[in-house]
Formats: C-alpha cells, sequence, structure tokens
C-alpha cells in the first residue's frame, strides 16, 4: 500500500483517538460537576438540618434527642433520656398563612407537652421589608416574645397593656408581616397542640380529658416507636382555616380611619384633575391646592400610612400572578391596594404623571425641597436635551435588570430594588446603615439643583407604569400649533423635561403638574395669547373677550 495512504490512515486514526479521548474527558467532566453539586446541596441540606437541630435544643434546654418530623400535621417530638419534652415544628408546614410577598413566613415553633410555647424563631421568608431594613435582632426580638405564652392567650401587637392580653412589640414598618407571624405561630400551635393531646389551657376539664384520649399516641414517636395513625377521623385534628381572610379583614377593620383619610384626598385629587381646565385659569388657587396636595402625600401616605408605592408591588404581582394569584396576599395592605387600584385607573386615563407627580411621596418631597431651593435662589442645572434624552433609558435598564433578577430570586431583586430609596425614608425614616441614608438624602439634595433627578432618570417604577401609560384612553393636555414652532416658553419651564424642542409633550415623562396649561391659559404669559391680547387691546376689548383656545 502507498505509504502516503498508510500515512492518511494513521493520521484519521489518531485523530479519531482524540475525539473520543476528548469526548470522555468532557463527560468525566459533566459527571463531576453533577457530583459536586449534588454533594454541595447535601451539605447544604445537612448544614439546614443541623442549624434546626441545634435551635431546638436551644428552646428545650436538656434535650437530647429531635425526632423524624412526621404525623398530620407534621411535627417532630423532643424528648430527653426517652421522655417527652415537647414538639418542634415550622409554621409553613402546618399553616401555610401567604404574607405580602405572596409566600409564607417558616417560624420554627418549640411546643412544651404542656402546651407553652418554649420559643419561636423566623428561617425563612421573602418578606420585602424583612430582606433588607430590618435586622435579624429585630425579628428575633418580636418572636421571643411568643415564649412562655399559650396559643390560647390573647396577643395584640403594639397598644397599652392591658389584663389578660399579652402586648407584643412590633416592628416599625412591618405591622402586616407581624400579623402573619402571629396568626402563623398561633394557629399552627393550635394544630399541632390539638393533634398531639396537648393542652391548650391550664388545668382545664377539657384539656384535661384531650391530654388523656392522646397523650399515649403523642408519645409514642419520642419513644422510638412506631407513630400510632389515627383510625377513620376518630383523632383527626379539625379543619385549620389558615386564616389569611382573616387577617386581611383585620388589616381593613384596623386602618378604617386611615382609609377614609386616604378616600377623602383621592378624591380632592379627582376633582382636580376633572376640573382642570378652570383649575389652571387660577394660578394661585391651583398652586394652593397643589402644595398643599404633595404635604399630603408625604407626610400622611409617606410617613403616616407607610404606603409609598414600589417597584418591590409590581415584581410581587408578576410572580403571584404567574404562580398562585390570590387577592388576599395583596389586600392585606389596604391602603396600598386601594392606592394600585386608583393608579391603575389613573394610568389607563390620564398616564403615569397622577402617580409621579402627585402621589408618589418621595417625588413630592423632592418637588418640595426644589421649591424652597428656588425661593432661596439656588441656581437651577437641567441638563441639556441631548444628554436628558440618552439618561431617560437607565430607569427603563433598572426595571429590566430588576425582573430579571426576579426570576431567579426573589429576595435577591428585592435587595437590588433599594435603588429605590423609598424605604430608607419612609419606612425606616432614615434610621439605617449610613451608606442608605447618604444615598437617599444625596438625592434630595440633588433634586434640589434638579428638579425630580430620581424620578427622571433612576425610578424603575416610574419605567414600570410607562408600560401601561401607553394604552390611556384621553389625552388631557392642551396644546397650540405655536407650541415649539417657535414658542418654547412650556418647554424651558417643564420641571420634568417631558416637553420636546418641537412642542410634543412626551407622555411618558409627563409627571402631570399643570404648569404647561396654567400657562396655555394665561394671556400674560403665553405667547400667542399675549399677542391675541395686545390686539384686542388696541380695538377696546377685555381680557374676557379674547378668545383663549
Amino acid at each position: 500500500m502507498d505509504t502516503s495512504v498508510l500515512g492518511d490512515l494513521r493520521a484519521g486514526g489518531a485523530r479519531r483517538a482524540a475525539r473520543r479521548r476528548a469526548r470522555e474527558r468532557w463527560a468525566a467532566s459533566v459527571l463531576l460537576l453533577v457530583l459536586a453539586t449534588m454533594l454541595s446541596a447535601a451539605a447544604v441540606s445537612q448544614s439546614v438540618v443541623e442549624d434546626v437541630t441545634a435551635r431546638v435544643m436551644r428552646m428545650f434546654p436538656g434535650a437530647d434527642t429531635v425526632g423524624a418530623v412526621e404525623g398530620e400535621p407534621p411535627a417532630a417530638a423532643v424528648s430527653a433520656a426517652g421522655r417527652l419534652l415537647g414538639f418542634a415544628f415550622v409554621t409553613d408546614q402546618v399553616t401555610p398563612i401567604p404574607a405580602y410577598s405572596g409566600k409564607p413566613v417558616a417560624v420554627l415553633v418549640g411546643l412544651g407537652r404542656d402546651g407553652v410555647i418554649r420559643g419561636a424563631e423566623v428561617i425563612r421568608h421573602e418578606e420585602p421589608i424583612l430582606v433588607i431594613g430590618v435586622g435579624d435582632d429585630a425579628l428575633s426580638r418580636f418572636t421571643a416574645q411568643y415564649a412562655g405564652h399559650r396559643a390560647e392567650d390573647e396577643f395584640r401587637i403594639g397598644g397599652d397593656p392591658r389584663p389578660g392580653v399579652v402586648v407584643l412589640d412590633g416592628i416599625s414598618g412591618a405591622t402586616i408581616t407581624m400579623m402573619v407571624l402571629n396568626a402563623s405561630i398561633l394557629q399552627a400551635t393550635k394544630a399541632v397542640a390539638d393533634s398531639r393531646g396537648l393542652p391548650l389551657a391550664p388545668d382545664t376539664p377539657a384539656a384535661v380529658a384531650r391530654a388523656t384520649a392522646r397523650m399515649a399516641e403523642a408519645v409514642a414517636p419520642a419513644l422510638g416507636a412506631s407513630p400510632a395513625r389515627p383510625a377513620g377521623n376518630a383523632h383527626r385534628p379539625p379543619a385549620i382555616d389558615t386564616g389569611s381572610d382573616a387577617i386581611w379583614r383585620q388589616a381593613w377593620e384596623a386602618r378604617t380611619p386611615r382609609l377614609w383619610v386616604l378616600a377623602g384626598g383621592l378624591s380632592v385629587l379627582t376633582a382636580i384633575l376633572f376640573l382642570q381646565d378652570w383649575l389652571t385659569r387660577h394660578r394661585r388657587l391651583l398652586a394652593s391646592l397643589r402644595t398643599g396636595f404633595l404635604a399630603y402625600s408625604v407626610l400622611f401616605i409617606g410617613y403616616f400610612g407607610l404606603a409609598q408605592l414600589s417597584v418591590v408591588n409590581v415584581l410581587t404581582f408578576v410572580h403571584s400572578a404567574i404562580r398562585d394569584f390570590r387577592w388576599e396576599t395583596f389586600l392585606i395592605e389596604p391602603l396600598i391596594f386601594v392606592l394600585w387600584c386608583y393608579v391603575a385607573i389613573s394610568v389607563l386615563l390620564w398616564g403615569r404623571g397622577v402617580f409621579c407627580g402627585w402621589l408618589c411621596p418621595f417625588g413630592a418631597l423632592q418637588e418640595l425641597v426644589n421649591r424652597g431651593a428656588r425661593r432661596l435662589g439656588v441656581r437651577q442645572l437641567p441638563l441639556p436635551a441631548l444628554i436628558h434624552e440618552r439618561l431617560l433609558a437607565i430607569k427603563y435598564v433598572l426595571l429590566l435588570g430588576l425582573f430579571g433578577l426576579s426570576l431567579q430570586s426573589l429576595p435577591e431583586a428585592v435587595r437590588f430594588a433599594e435603588v429605590e430609596p423609598f424605604k430608607t425614608t419612609f419606612v425606616l425614616r432614615f434610621d439605617r446603615e449610613w451608606p442608605f441614608v447618604a444615598y437617599a438624602l444625596g438625592l434630595l439634595v440633588v433634586s434640589a439643583f434638579n428638579g425630580k433627578l430620581f424620578c427622571k432618570y433612576l425610578c424603575p417604577l416610574g419605567a414600570a407604569l410607562t408600560i401601561p401609560s401607553h394604552f390611556r384612553i384621553f389625552d388631557w393636555l392642551r396644546r397650540r400649533k405655536e407650541c415649539g414652532r417657535p414658542c418654547q416658553t412650556c418647554a424651558v419651564e417643564c420641571p420634568s423635561q417631558a416637553i420636546r424642542p418641537t412642542g410634543e409633550i412626551n407622555a411618558n415623562e409627563c409627571h402631570h403638574c399643570l404648569d404647561c396649561q396654567v400657562t396655555f391659559w394665561d394671556p400674560h404669559k403665553c405667547p400667542p395669547l399675549v399677542e391675541k391680547r395686545k390686539r384686542a387691546e388696541k380695538h377696546g376689548r377685555t381680557l374676557e373677550h379674547i378668545p383663549l383656545r
């Protein structure tokens, strides 16, 4: 055979062998990666089990054994030298009450055989206010208050001490989450106590009878015996209402006065919007109304009602709609729910500007700071139109980034949503780590020189509201043929720089402050009207006879 052919055959065989070895190395690498992932997951799982076990041991001093999680509802028996001490369980496995994130908060609870709670600790949650802003110490202090009490005791979050009532110190800005925690702990405790025959109240005939009938069934798992299975429905615990419905009803009842104040404010705003053509002809009246409403947004909606809307609400809604939508998830925050309903309607009628220009507390605070700076003679530094147009894209990029991150991990998205300074300003009132405080204060200082800079360039919530704004039904803002050609009065004065040099109003960026509409009707300021007024005065006519449209 020709030597060149033999050489080609050998080369081809060598190449095939090399490719085979490469495939084997690739397969081995994939296998090692899979094994490493499995071992890592197993290690994480083992560490979680060890952490939970250690917590249970702290709740039951002297305990030496924590049994397997079993039974209905699921709980683990805790014992010492073969003697049952009580049970440990996680609330979301017993009564999974959804919190504001749409997911239940997992609380590890230790329940003694005498029906007394030995301890409670939060081990997992996705609540926005708790993910970042409220430290673990605050959570631990809250749940520690349940130790030594029974589920049948009357608990109250906040308020003055009263005989027979256990008053719990809540966490500022997280009242609803505390209500969910309270309901989860108490209802899960009652369910476990009833199923294991533990007394819910001390020394009552019903408690003694129940304990006598079921204690043997409860003790068996703790001693390593096969757990007794209830026959039929003889010993099955009664159905436990998850309580989510009751929680949102309680929240609405507790906030009835605030809801009336909010309804009054929204009614005033609605009247302003529908009467804007008349009000914009009365500059001083509208200025007073607007200033008063901005103060209302900051003080009541922001600081008192803690109802600042956030992009976190949008992400939570999207996740809930994709996975397990429940109205109760959103009804537990009454003020925020009502505000979102109003914003949804106003976006379709007026666009995003109603919220951004009137109902956003942080936006209102920036505008009031800018007004004060102007009165003090602070020089304004608006950005050139070209740079302004380019920077508008930042908030949309932030929104897309947060949405993409939320698909992977909602808690992580909540962390990065701190680009909104709302929690720092209104919920925590600047009482947190200095970088967050410096960021929020820095935005307010900058707004003194460039009005509402955060709203224009950085707000992901404003970007989210722009999307449905494209479907608004009406165009309420009046323009003239001279606007932009050549008149630039409104474009120069627009605080949000939403009027293009060509005269069109960029509805995506308009905050509906109505400044341009005041100018539109002002025969002493609007250049086309000034010209009409001067011509009319030459002929001896009064202002009432000037056609303003």
